[in-house]
Formats: C-alpha cells, structure tokens, sequence
C-alpha cells in the first residue's frame, strides 16, 4: 500500500516552527509560550487549519483549536434596520451576520413586529 505524500509546509508555519525552536531551545523544562507566539500561531490557523499548524509546531491541537474559535466580541461594524412603510406589517425578512461569518436569515409573515432585540440575543447565545 503506497502512502500519500505529505504536502510541503508553507514557509510562514516554517518561519514559526524555527521561532519556537529557538524560544524552546533557550527554556529549561517545559515554558509557557509567549503570547505573541501562541497568536501567530492562531493567525496561521486560520489561514491554514488547525491541524496543519498545529502538528509541525508541536502545539497542542485542542489548545491551538480553542484559541482559534476564541473570537474577541466585537461591536457590528453595520447594523440596517429597514422600517416598512406606516401601514401593518405584514412581512419582513431579518438577516444577522456574525464576526466569524455565521448567518441567519428570517422570513416573517405576521401582522406583528418581531421582538428584533431577543432575537438577535438568542442569536448572539447559540453562536457561544
């Protein structure tokens, strides 16, 4: 049985692989990493996956993996609300999009306005 060649490491996770050499060579015993370290290490995983990353620097895979789905709340860039015109609402379409890219889109056909505050907390919770 003829095994798969594993494809070449990109030289971004290379140029990490001799930083971390270099930081674990001048560390007695087992060192936290910097920071710093431990963030280029989630930009490349998100560039590149966790595994990819994680395996060739001698990361801990789950580790590495918590850090990259840890995505700092942030404030929306854009938030659009449409009001119909003075008449009764008789159907709306809601539309969230989340930092991470997750979307949700609702269809409403109700005589009255949804409770678009709840909605997107519901939202906001589902996607923790």
């Amino acid at each position: 049985m003829e095994r798969k060649s594993r494809p070449p490491i990109p030289e971004p996770i290379m140029q990490l692989q001799r930083q971390l050499e270099q930081f674990r060579s001048t560390q007695a015993g087992r060192t936290k990493l910097p920071e710093s370290l431990w963030q280029s290490a989630v930009e490349l995983a998100r560039q590149h996956g966790v595994h990819p990353v994680a395996h060739p620097l001698g990361l801990d895979y789950m580790r590495l993996k918590k850090r990259v789905g840890a995505v700092p709340i942030t404030s929306p860039a854009f938030v659009e609300l449409v009001a119909p015109q003075p008449a009764m609402l008789e159907e709306c379409v809601i539309e969230f999009e989340s930092s991470r890219g997750s979307k949700m889109r609702i269809h409403w056909k109700t005589a009255g306005p949804p409770d678009w505050a709840r909605l997107l907390c519901a939202w906001r919770e589902a996607e923790k």
